[in-house]
Formats: C-alpha cells, structure tokens, sequence
C-alpha cells in the first residue's frame, strides 16, 4: 500500500501539490510564498485567529437561520471554529503578518484551516471541497473586506481588555506607594530646579492617577471599535448577503462574544474607515508618552546612589555593568520607555496606513492590525513588568529626602507669606551665597521664634496635606 505526502489543489492559477497534513490550501500556500516579509506569521497573533474564528462561527449560524447553509455543515463549520476558538490549529496559520491583498491572505487561511478542519469531523478527506468549500460555504454571505475587519477588532478588543488589566495592577502598585509614603517629605522640583516641598507619597500617588487616567481612555477608546461591518461584503452594499444577514450575524457574534457589538450604520463608509483604529492608536500612543515621562521620573529619582538624586532606590534585578563592579542599572524602567518608542512608531504606521487607503476599501489593514496588536501587547507587557518587577519593591531614602528640603532654598517658598516676599527674597540669596540652611537663617535674622518656624516647617503643613 503505497500512501502520499501530498494532495492536489486547485485554483485561478493552476495546480498546486500542498502537504498532506496540512489544514490550510492553495492560497495559503500561494500567501506564503508571495509575501516572505517579516519572520512572524498570523500565529504569532492568536487574538485575531480567534477573531476570525469568531466571525466564520456567526456566519455559519446566520446563514443556517436563513435557510442558507444546511445543519450537517453548520454544525461541523461552527465544531472547527470551537476548537479554533479554544487553542487549537494555530499553528495552520502560516501567511505573513505583513501581506498585500486587504487581508484576503488572512481570511482564505482561515477558511480553509476551518474547511477542512470540518471535513475531517465530517469523516471526508482534506481537500474535499465539493462537500465543505472555504469560499462557497465556511465564507457564504462575506467578503474579506467585511469579515477581516470585523475580525481584527475583535481581536483588538480581547487584546485591549487585558491591557485595561494590566494598567488596573500598575495604578493600583503606585497607589500603594504613595500610602506607603504618606509622610516622607522631599522637594519638589520644575524645570530640574528646587521649587517647593511636597511628600514621596503625593509624587507617587500622580503616578497612579495619572495611569488611571489613560486606563479610562483606553476603556472610552475600546467602545468606538465594537462598530463592525459585517454583512458589507465587498463594499458596504451587501451584494451577495440574505436580507437580514446583518442583523442576524451580528446578534449572533454579539452572543458568542458576549460584545455589546453594533452594524455601522452605514457600511459603506465603514468598510472604507479605519478612524477607530487611529483614534485607538493615539489613544496608546498617549498611554506610551506618559509611561516613558514615568520612568524617566523614576531614572532620575533613583540617580547616584552617591552621586545623584538618590531619593528613592529601585529594586536591583540583575547586574549593570561587565566592566563596573557593583553597578546596578534602571533596567526595567529603561526596557518600558523602549516599548514607549515602538507604540511612538506604530502610531506613525497606523497613521501612514489610514490615510493611504483609497475609494470603497483601505487595503493596508494587515499592517494596522500588525502594529496595534504590538503596540497592545507590548504595553501590556510593559505595565505588567514595572508593576512587578520595580514599582513594588521601590524604597525610599527618608533621610536623604529631608536633608534635601533643608538644604534647599525653596523651603523659603513656605516661610514667604509670613516673612514677606522681600525678607524671603534675602534670605534665599544669603542661603545661595553662604551654603547656609534657610531655617538657620530665618532665626539669626531674627524673623521668626524657633516655635514659629518648627510650627510652618511641619511635614503635613510643607506638603500642604492639611491647613495649620
């Protein structure tokens, strides 16, 4: 008995011997060889294959409801689309994440992975069209220009949801530091200069409303993507769709999701939109600027630990230097402001691609979704990192930091309401010129009684945490 490795397929342009094993088909393979861009495939996504299994999922049992597709291949499609959905054959999606075609590349691999995936539980061999065909019945009532969109923002949407999560943990890790250090005070600065007292606690606690912020806007940004298009088809007019497919397909990817997802109320423009993807985009490119001013934060607070600022210590994680003994290096801070970056670039990207689209169809979607996914995913991962591995075991040098606010000529900004601006004023470049403490002098001048001036310099009072 003699057995082959292959099997024959066929499409507009010939025939083509595809592995025997395989899910995928002939334009899969073609996709393959045509676009050998970058070395991560749809696999490295597995977001968007769920949001693609998704979609053929709802599809199938849209277009059963209508009379459309008969049980035995609904109930085999909506099996293979399960077991996708679940994990498993993601490795069938070989094609490029970088592709020509609008994503046509993307939505036939799933087709045919889904395809024969379901001949198989069928009981017929792969690549036996006629019975269960990727175009004729697992892609029935869909074009890829409303099927792939609509599956990279489900994709998007799992993957946002995670992120939320993970800015939720590092908010919520710079909120227990600023507890932590309620009562440690330190000064202030602007511009790099001495300006006025405050607490470690009050710096930190910015940090987490300044995370939650960009939490909330993520959350605002994720509603606009839940509009989808499916039931467009090719360019919003629905050509080959039932009457009602829309509605009926997207009651069912509503239920399977468990999505509060709407149909765009006008399809053709939405199957040549892609604001929400640039709106999101600059909404991560906001989250990105604002982590990278946090670490940069954190790099100078943690400077020295003799020789710079040196009022906070970050946990030490690895070694610094192959040639310095002893040194240890804001690693994790370092590798978040570099995500920062690359989301920064993305947006670029992202930006380039929306405006390049032309008339009923923008057909560089495959670079957007690229880029969102790493942007999402990388910020996930970031937040996540700085949270666990530096946020929480950061340590403050109490001492260090009220040497500091004595040292300073800007505790003379607390004492000015009571003294005056001009003694304030005088007493600032005395303290410049002499390298005196203002404190000292304010009492050899004769401004103020010891009591007085132990009552304004009083940690809660210098913060302004309470009125004295």
């Amino acid at each position: 008995m003699t057995t082959t490795n292959t099997r024959t397929e066929h499409d507009l342009l010939g025939d083509r011997e595809i592995p025997a094993d395989a899910y995928w088909g002939i334009h899969t393979l073609r996709a393959t060889e045509n676009f050998p861009i970058t070395a991560q495939t749809l696999e490295s996504n597995p977001d968007a294959i769920r949001g693609l299994a998704a979609v053929k999922l709802a599809a199938a049992r849209a277009n059963h409801a209508l009379g459309l597709l008969d049980v035995e291949r609904r109930d085999a499609i909506v099996a293979a689309c399960r077991e996708i959905l679940d994990g498993h054959l993601h490795d069938q999606f070989p094609v490029n994440v970088i592709q020509g075609g609008a994503g046509t590349s993307s939505n036939m691999n799933a087709n045919e992975v889904i395809a024969n995936r379901a001949l198989e539980i069928l009981g017929q061999p792969r690549g036996t069209y006629a019975r269960i065909s990727p175009n004729d019945h697992v892609n029935l009532s869909q074009s890829t220009n409303d099927a792939y969109p609509t599956a990279v923002k489900l994709g998007t949407i799992f993957a946002i949801k995670r992120l939320l999560s993970a800015l939720g943990e590092l908010e919520e890790s710079f909120a227990a530091k600023s507890r932590e250090f309620h009562d440690i005070v330190k000064m202030g600065r602007t511009q790099l200069q001495d300006a006025v007292p405050m607490t470690l606690g009050q710096e930190f606690g910015s940090y987490a409303v300044t995370v939650g912020e960009d939490r909330e806007r993520l959350a605002e940004a994720e509603k606009l993507v839940h509009e989808i298009n499916l039931g467009a088809t090719a360019i919003g007019t629905g050509l080959n769709a039932a009457l009602g497919y829309a509605e009926e397909v997207r009651e069912q990817l509503a239920e399977l999701t468990g999505l509060p997802l709407i149909t765009a109320p006008d399809l053709i423009e939405a199957t040549q939109d892609v604001g929400s993807f640039v709106h999101l985009s600059g909404v991560l490119k906001r989250i990105a600027v604002k982590l990278s001013k946090i670490c940069n934060d954190l790099r100078l607070l943690s400077s020295g630990p003799r020789a710079g600022l040196g009022e906070i210590n970050l946990p030490a994680v690895q070694s610094g230097s192959s040639i310095m003994p002893g040194k240890i290096n804001p690693v994790i801070p370092e590798v978040v402001s570099q995500v920062a970056f690359e989301v920064i670039g993305n947006d670029v990207t992202i930006t380039m691609a929306a405006e390049s689209g032309q008339l009923q169809l923008n057909a560089f979607e495959p670079v957007i979704l690229h880029s969102l996914h790493k942007s999402i995913s990388h910020l996930e991962s970031a937040s996540r990192t700085l949270a666990e591995r530096c946020v929480a075991g950061i340590t403050a040098n109490a001492e260090a930091t009220r040497a500091s606010v004595e040292a300073s000529i800007g505790l003379v900004t607390a004492l000015n309401p009571t003294i005056g601006y001009a003694a304030a004023t005088s007493i600032a470049k005395e303290a410049l010129e002499t390298n005196r403490g203002v404190a000292e002098l304010v009492l050899e001048h004769g401004l103020m009684t010891p009591e007085e001036l132990a009552r304004l310099l009083r940690p809660e009072r210098l913060a302004n945490l309470s009125t004295v």
